[in-house]
């Protein structure tokens, strides 16, 4: 097939971006350089994975035996760097060279055993085990730190929330071509193996386009929960008809001081300014109110800012938000349009 010969030349430019990338990330100006040198860590060792679409399998059998055994540290390093994006106080630790070993002990079995169809074969059941357990680790971190997220920050980290969510996401479609493949091969479907090696190569290289134009973006995307936060369910329900007192004392303190409009207005932040314990504050906003700390703060944004598109006409709807307290244009489009049905700018024309 004609498509087959273009996927070594596409895999040198897979390669090519995944370096520059790498090199991106380990040389970027960031207050949270974790995040970023775990990812870079990951992306060198795919680039190494994906040399060979391009350097025959034959040409040194320890070259190839490393190329092997490194696809098992992709997932733990793609883990790590999840929970060092989501949480700001997130560190490695010794205990954290442990993800290392099925790596290490197929490289040993590499050894011993040679690279036989067998040992293949041995091979691809466990780094799909593998994908797959560590692909469920990912969502339930994702899944904890919005939780988190919602209750106790009022800032976009859904921004961050939702790469994540993405990028996992195309993962586990990518990882999908490599199963259809693997499965042909096995059923001896050679005709078509070049059209999925081929789907799978562009695929990659549109993931890694991607992945180089939101780091150019967005070099400051990760802002990172605090990891010792526990979500509001592990804490004792407030009883309807109690903390009246303490109810009212968040609603005189949200219209006399109008808190929301910090754009990193966090729950600890809102609980010092009205003198109450934070966890106190959270019951109150996430139980007994029902909501959200995020979707609680952001009501008196969008309130001010529907304020503002009405009375100042003056104002663009870029400056109300960052006057209101959002930093995103994005987040800010996504709550008014929940909040009100329309769009900013439709919004002032249905009311002037």
């Amino acid at each position: 097939m004609a498509g087959a010969a273009l996927i070594p030349d596409i895999g040198k430019i897979i390669v090519f971006l995944l370096l520059l990338l790498a090199f991106f990330l380990l040389t970027a100006k960031s207050e949270r350089k974790l995040p970023n040198y775990i990812f870079a860590s990951f992306l060198l060792v795919t680039a190494l994975d994906l040399v060979g679409l391009f350097i025959p399998q034959t040409t040194n059998v320890w070259i190839e035996r490393i190329r092997l055994a490194s696809v098992l540290l992709q997932m733990p390093l793609y883990w790590l760097y999840v929970r060092s994006a989501c949480f700001h106080n997130y560190e490695l630790e010794s205990k954290h060279i442990l993800h290392a070993l099925p790596a290490l002990g197929f490289f040993l079995f590499f050894i011993i055993s040679g690279i036989s169809a067998e040992a293949l074969q041995l091979f691809g059941i466990a780094s799909q085990l593998q994908y797959y357990a560590y692909i469920i680790a990912v969502f339930v971190s994702l899944r904890t730190f919005r939780t988190l997220y919602r209750e106790n920050y009022s800032a976009n980290h859904h921004i961050t929330y939702k790469w994540l969510l993405q990028t996992t996401i195309l993962f586990l479609i990518g990882n999908t071509f490599v199963v259809i493949r693997d499965i042909l091969f096995s059923k001896e479907a050679l005709d078509y193996l070049p059209l999925i090696n081929l789907i799978i190569s562009v695929f990659a290289l549109s993931v890694i386009s991607w992945f180089v134009l939101k780091a150019l973006y967005r070099p400051k995307l990760f802002l990172g929960v605090d990891k010792n936060l526990l979500p509001i369910k592990s804490s004792p329900a407030v009883i309807p008809g109690e903390y009246q007192k303490e109810l009212n004392r968040l609603a005189n303190h949200m219209q006399a001081q109008r808190p929301y409009l910090d754009a990193e207005l966090s729950l600890q932040k809102l609980a010092d300014g009205i003198g109450l314990p934070d966890k106190l504050v959270s019951q109150l906003i996430n139980q007994h109110l029902g909501k959200h700390f995020f979707d609680y703060i952001n009501e008196f944004r969008i309130t001010e800012a529907k304020a503002l598109l009405q009375n100042q006409p003056e104002l663009t709807v870029l400056e109300i938000l960052y006057q209101v307290g959002f930093n995103s244009k994005s987040s800010f489009y996504t709550a008014f349009k929940k909040e009100t049905g329309q769009t900013p700018t439709n919004y002032r024309r249905s009311t002037t």
